[in-house]
């Protein structure tokens, strides 16, 4: 079992909790993944660290209470324990030959962009960061943006807090004025990755993308979160998660990662499992 040791509400849909798992911590880098599971009931659910702490042996996770599992997590208190802490897994980013970068976080994906920007800014970089959210009450993390970055740029969709756009509207301008970059990092909605990439091929600059595909195992085994990158098949819990963003087929991943939009917006009071509702005809 794995203690929660601390729990922060960082806005009404996104939790952030530090979690006892000494073994995960002694490994953990930024940009690798964990897959927690509630119960012995429960799914298998993939979340990219947010930080970790090698004395302590915690590993920190922020996540947004948007399907059964994550709300099942979110109602948990320190103190609670769950089940299953798998990680560190995946690659981490990586930051050697980078001077200068800039690190694009979309939302709940900037929990997945900090520890990243950290890294670099660690490795001794020049970080840009840009943040985007759809308005001020959602804003998270900024204060630990500040501080692991030489300018942060913070944009809203309706303009409500820093300044009014998208995050490509800031990038866009920043490429425009002649700023140099070794390397762009993309981390959020599918759609803001693949025009964050789109935003950086007219320049030449090297942009990687985050990806979070369909995962069950996390090992490379079940196929489950193949993605194409350059024509090639890849497997995003052990190639990845980072890929190239100019070469990822963005058209199909965000295909494939719909397949269970249906069932994942029932409501999981009514929705049964097909395999459970077949084991119930069988078992009386």
């Amino acid at each position: 079992m794995f203690r929660i040791v601390k729990k922060r509400e960082l806005n009404a849909a996104v939790t952030l909790m530090e979690i006892e798992a000494p073994f995960v911590a002694k490994k953990a880098k930024a940009g690798q993944f964990i897959i927690f599971r509630v119960d012995e009931y429960g799914e298998r659910v993939p979340l990219t660290i947010a930080g970790y702490d090698r004395e302590k042996g915690t590993v920190t996770v922020i996540f947004q209470k948007v399907g059964l599992s994550t709300k099942l997590l979110g109602a948990l208190n320190e103190g609670d324990a769950i089940l299953d802490f798998v990680g560190p897994l995946g690659r981490p980013t990586e930051t050697d030959g980078i001077h200068r970068v800039c690190v694009v976080g979309g939302g709940v994906g900037c929990a997945i962009a900090l520890p990243s920007a950290q890294a670099f800014k660690e490795a001794g970089c020049e970080v840009d960061v840009i943040v985007g959210f759809r308005n001020k009450d959602i804003v998270i993390l900024e204060d630990e943006f500040r501080a692991c970055s030489d300018h942060l740029y913070l944009m809203t969709d309706d303009g409500s807090y820093g300044e009014h756009g998208f995050v490509t509207v800031k990038l866009q301008e920043l490429l425009e004025a002649g700023r140099q970059y070794d390397e762009v990092l993309a981390i959020g909605p599918i759609p803001m990755m693949k025009f964050v990439a789109k935003t950086t091929e007219p320049f030449g600059v090297k942009t990687i993308v985050s990806l979070n595909p369909i995962m069950v195992d996390g090992t490379g085994m079940c196929g489950g979160c193949r993605v194409t990158v350059g024509g090639e098949v890849k497997f995003a819990c052990v190639d990845g998660p980072d890929f190239d963003g100019h070469k990822v087929d963005f058209a199909e991943l965000m295909n494939r990662n719909s397949i269970y939009r249906l069932q994942e917006t029932q409501d999981e009071m009514e929705h049964l499992c097909r395999i459970k509702s077949i084991g119930n005809k069988l078992i009386p």
